[in-house]
């Protein structure tokens, strides 16, 4: 590739970096992919050298327009509202992000460089220029939610292990590690025992996305754009920029409904549970029924009560993690872990220096329970988790009753 910028030292150093760029011709633009490592040095140089060098009309990034905001707004936190997080529904989804920006960050650290560096660097290198700067990756809660989506209940909770054990993973993280994972997304890293069985991740995080940025690269203004992406996506958009295979943006971004599955058994299970109750009444007299009843709020109040305590939960929440976890079992609209959290949002209300603070706890396992905000997720997840425990621990021992 022609008018690179060149590197002064030894000859393998300027080989590796040529192989991580490519000039690729589409549509009568020139567009210079540049593939690499989220957390390293020399992409971070080589993003903001290349800019300056070529001087492009545009500058594409991997980023979403929610990532590219917040690189740009270090204060984004304090504007985050906890109460709607858990009222829409993505307190689990937050607590994903959480986690991948815990494992970016505790990365970043260890080599004294910031997260995404190379993309805050071509940000910088763009603005320098006066090129205009597009953010050509697809919204990381439609990403996530599309992965989300595809998988069960124990894939679900494999992939919440996968995640959290990433903390420990991180520690053993070395800078010869760090080149390495230039292969590879690092939500990738982080699931690749989950991958193997489960292709919805792959298609989603990787090939998918492959396309998407692909087709915001293709349709970016200018004649000459440089594009900044991990080089385990390189490949795919290579191929897709090359092939000239367009990709309709809409369809990518739809999130798929909830599994039918899954809709069903949100109605069929407490159905069948009052059905039970119902039954032990009819057949083995009020006795039996009355025993159903009290199996029921105890194991539901007791594991949910067990998770609000695991994550340090004030002691209202507790209180009413025991008393609606029955209740909210039988409910397909309400979980209990949505009113523990709820409690506990307002039993001890998140004040700015928790927000402020979040990009440093979120480094430490200590970090997350000692936060105001960040418990108030693990209360929402434990608390879901135990009632759900409590449910399938309750059937068996109500059924016994009516042999």
């Amino acid at each position: 590739m022609e008018n690179l910028p060149e590197k002064s030292g030894n000859t393998d150093k300027k080989e590796k970096q040529d192989r991580m760029i490519d000039c690729i011709s589409c549509n009568g633009k020139e567009i210079i992919l540049i593939g690499t490592a989220h957390v390293s040095r020399q992409s971070a140089k080589l993003a903001e050298d290349t800019i300056h060098e070529l001087t492009p009309d545009t500058v594409c990034v991997e980023l979403c327009e929610t990532r590219l905001s917040s690189l740009r707004d270090a204060d984004r936190w304090r504007n985050m509202d906890i109460v709607k997080v858990i009222k829409e529904k993505k307190a689990l989804l937050l607590f994903v992000n959480l986690l991948l920006a815990s494992f970016q960050k505790k990365m970043a650290d260890k080599f004294d460089i910031k997260p995404g560096q190379e993309m805050i660097n071509a940000i910088k290198a763009a603005e320098r220029i006066n090129a205009l700067i597009v953010p050509a990756d697809r919204e990381i809660q439609i990403t996530l939610s599309r992965v989300w989506r595809g998988m069960g209940f124990w894939e679900k909770l494999k992939l919440m292990f996968s995640l959290v054990f990433s903390f420990s993973a991180s520690d053993d993280i070395n800078e010869e590690d760090i080149e390495k994972m230039k292969q590879e997304d690092i939500l990738q890293t982080l699931l690749s025992d989950v991958k193997k069985t489960h292709p919805i991740i792959e298609k989603s995080l990787i090939d998918e996305r492959d396309r998407f940025l692909a087709e915001k690269i293709r349709t970016s203004p200018g004649e000459k754009i440089v594009a900044v992406v991990g080089a385990a996506h390189a490949p795919g958009i290579r191929k897709y920029l090359a092939g000239n295979k367009r990709a309709d943006l809409d369809e990518l971004n739809i999130i798929p409904p909830a599994g039918r599955i899954g809709k069903i058994l949100k109605w069929v299970i407490p159905s069948a549970i009052l059905v039970l109750f119902i039954a032990g009444f009819l057949s083995e007299g009020k006795s039996a029924g009355a025993d159903m009843i009290w199996i029921w709020i105890a194991a539901n109040g007791i594991f949910a009560g067990l998770g609000a305590v695991l994550a340090l939960a004030h002691p209202f929440t507790i209180i009413s993690s025991i008393i609606a976890a029955p209740l909210t079992s039988l409910n397909p609209m309400i979980a209990a872990g949505w009113v523990s959290g709820l409690v506990e949002a307002f039993s001890r209300k998140p004040k700015v220096k928790d927000l402020e603070s979040i990009p440093q706890d979120i480094v430490s396992i200590k970090g997350f329970w000692r936060n105001n905000v960040t418990r108030i997720l693990l209360v929402v997840i434990f608390t879901n988790l135990g009632s759900a425990i409590g449910t399938w621990t309750a059937v068996p021992l109500m059924l016994k009753l009516i042999n």
